[in-house]
């Protein structure tokens, strides 16, 4: 993906600046604040990357969409934009968001089921996410209907399918090419 380098250093940068100054907690929710709303928000996403639209008036907007962020997310809107790097705004976020959760032993665990977790499950997740990984990890709980049941679990770039929904799939494969033919 075009920039994940350049977005790496920054994130780096900035995460390297916010503990300087004590608030790298802050940088991180922030940074949370502005993935989630690019994510939302197709139309920023398109005016970041527009290079029709000044760089002022993009200045401008982030600063009016994150006026409750804090110095340093102001501060790396402004290099961002002065080195033209704007539109990996997003990148830099989640990188930031990747380099700040390592930093803190801590990842996401993204847990797709059918139906909403029930604490006990979740308890069982975390402990297996800890096995795997040697680290404690939040768990977010995406619902999709079309897994039937069961669920996926991913952490950073490690994937576990037990979803119902995959298995039946691998059955429909294995029953195509071991389709059943008669000799009498």
């Amino acid at each position: 993906m075009k920039g994940t380098r350049a977005a790496k250093r920054y994130a780096k940068a900035i995460l390297d600046l916010a503990k300087e100054k004590n608030s790298a907690d802050t940088v991180f929710t922030d940074m949370q604040q502005i993935s989630q709303t690019i994510a939302k928000s197709e139309d920023l996403a398109n005016m970041l990357k527009s290079p029709v639209i000044n760089s002022s008036v993009k200045k401008a907007s982030l600063k009016e969409i994150f006026k409750s962020a804090g110095e340093i997310t102001h501060g790396s809107f402004d290099v961002l934009i002065e080195n033209g790097r704007i539109n990996i705004l997003d990148l830099v976020a989640r990188n930031y968001i990747v380099r700040y959760n390592t930093l803190n032993k801590s990842q996401e665990a993204i847990v797709t089921s059918a139906v909403p977790l029930t604490p006990e499950l979740e308890e069982k997740i975390l402990a297996k996410v800890k096995e795997l990984t040697g680290t404690g990890a939040k768990i977010k709980n995406v619902i999709n209907k079309d897994i039937i049941g069961g669920f996926v679990l991913r952490v950073g770039d490690l994937q576990y399918d037990a979803s119902v929904s995959r298995n039946l799939n691998r059955l429909k494969r294995e029953l195509k090419t071991n389709a059943y033919t008669s000799s009498i």
